[in-house]
């Protein structure tokens, strides 16, 4: 495995810092949770990336032990460690069946674990060939099992009560179609929060949701308000990937950032220790209006007491090219990997779980309704997800959905590097410290990118 030195160091902060983990959950002696499984059948050990469905997962694996027999146990990692987390659990006896890779990135690290899918059912299933991750031999070695959308969600009400109010810089919010829009009503609302509560009984604290960067939230803003620049240079480049970003858009990146922390619920010197609960939760109290995030926010911002009438999702507009036409963030890193290293009941058991996931009308019903997926597989159910919805519209309507890049980021040691710089700016918004996060973000690339390649 290439840079087997840092991925055994990764691996050791992983048991030291994960070692109540296989306590607390994890397969390590091929029964499920609840006993019930029969172990003669295999097992199924799927180490889960989505904290926000992790309540789903449960429920769907108790389901299928029940139907089958076959034992399945979730385990689902902490916002921001799956990487960590992986490393720990595959250096254990019993380690995970069914894991994750981003994309070609991650599943450089992976490869060797990989089981090949190529003639599996879960890749017949899938709606394209463009969804399988094929390894330098041709082997399908990922198959991806969810499609996702995000941008800038918004609540209704709040946007079309300021849109009457007296000098409001729109009269509707239809009229937000590029970023010097969206940061002029930004901008005004901050201004005018205390008229707006005054006038609409708000308790308004800031235009946007605090951009907490916390693990549990630096991720919207490290990586994926950080695909907007690579994604705009890859365009003009003629390129999806690239050893050496040149940090085109960075001064739009700088411009996306400021908007967000300098109209935001609070000081962004308080940003380092805001989590991404805090962020739901001031926009599920009405607290701000403009909201970071994505289809997998959905499920949670309506158990939470909003409904379709209340929110809607804006593009993220980067004041780069035909803003008018610009779509929704479209895309995906999120391709499940077989173990091939696992007993051989256990690939079959794993192997028919994966399919009755994407087949039956539990599974699919499930992944669709309960999950809010957008799954990519020929006997998917729709989704009735308000912004998967949306995007379909929006591509309908002829606009460009941006495409996800982030598989391409050299390493989370990338993505952390930029996260810090990006704290620090917000804490003292220098232009020495702006020239730090592009530091991070094209010398980083380079340095993280050589180490990941050599």
């Amino acid at each position: 495995m290439k840079n087997k030195k840092r991925w055994l160091a990764l691996g050791l902060v992983g048991i030291m810092t994960l070692g109540c983990f296989a306590g607390c959950g994890s397969k390590s002696d091929g029964k499920s949770a609840d006993g019930k499984g029969d172990s003669s059948k295999g097992s199924v050990y799927y180490l889960n990336f989505k904290p926000e469905q992790d309540e789903q997962w449960q429920q769907l694996a108790k389901d299928y032990t029940k139907e089958t027999g076959v034992d399945v146990t979730v385990v689902t990692a902490a916002s921001g460690n799956y990487e960590t987390t992986l490393m720990s659990e595959m250096g254990k006896s019993g380690a995970p069946t069914l894991f994750q890779v981003n994309g070609p990135v991650g599943l450089a690290n992976w490869k060797d674990y990989c089981y090949d899918l190529s003639d599996s059912e879960i890749c017949k299933q899938l709606s394209s060939e463009d969804f399988a991750l094929k390894n330098d031999a041709g082997e399908v070695s990922g198959v991806a099992y969810v499609l996702e959308t995000y941008g800038i969600i918004y609540n209704k009400k709040i946007l079309n009560d300021y849109c009457t109010m007296d000098n409001a810089v729109i009269s509707s919010p239809d009229e937000i179609n590029s970023f010097d829009k969206l940061k002029a009503v930004a901008d005004d609302i901050q201004a005018r929060k205390d008229e707006i509560n005054s006038q609409f009984g708000y308790d308004l604290q800031g235009a946007f949701t605090s951009a907490g960067m916390d693990g549990s939230s630096d991720w919207r803003f490290k990586t994926h308000l950080a695909n907007l620049p690579i994604y705009f240079e890859y365009q003009d480049e003629g390129i999806n990937t690239t050893d050496a970003i040149k940090g085109t858009y960075l001064d739009n990146y700088r411009d996306m950032w400021d908007l967000y922390i300098n109209n935001s619920t609070c000081d962004p010197k308080d940003l380092a220790a805001k989590t991404g609960d805090d962020a739901r939760n001031e926009f599920l109290n009405k607290k701000a209006v403009f909201y970071q995030n994505g289809t997998w926010e959905y499920t949670q911002l309506i158990d939470g007491g909003l409904t379709d009438d209340d929110m809607t999702m804006l593009p993220i507009y980067f004041g780069v090219g035909d803003e008018a036409n610009q779509g929704l963030c479209t895309g995906t890193e999120n391709y499940w990997c077989v173990n091939k290293d696992a007993d051989e009941a256990d690939i079959q058991a794993t192997l028919d779980f994966m399919d009755w996931c994407v087949t039956s009308d539990e599974g699919t019903k499930c992944m669709a309704d309960d999950m809010g997926f957008n799954i990519p597989f020929k006997k998917a159910q729709e989704s009735q997800n308000l912004f998967i919805k949306e995007d379909k519209q929006m591509t309908e309507d002829g606009k460009t959905p941006v495409a996800w890049n982030f598989s391409t980021m050299p390493s989370e040691e990338w993505k952390n590097g930029v996260g810090s710089a990006l704290t620090a700016y917000a804490a003292d918004q220098t232009d020495a410290n702006w020239d730090a996060v592009v530091s991070a973000f094209v010398d980083g690339w380079a340095s993280e990118y050589k180490l990941a390649n050599e």
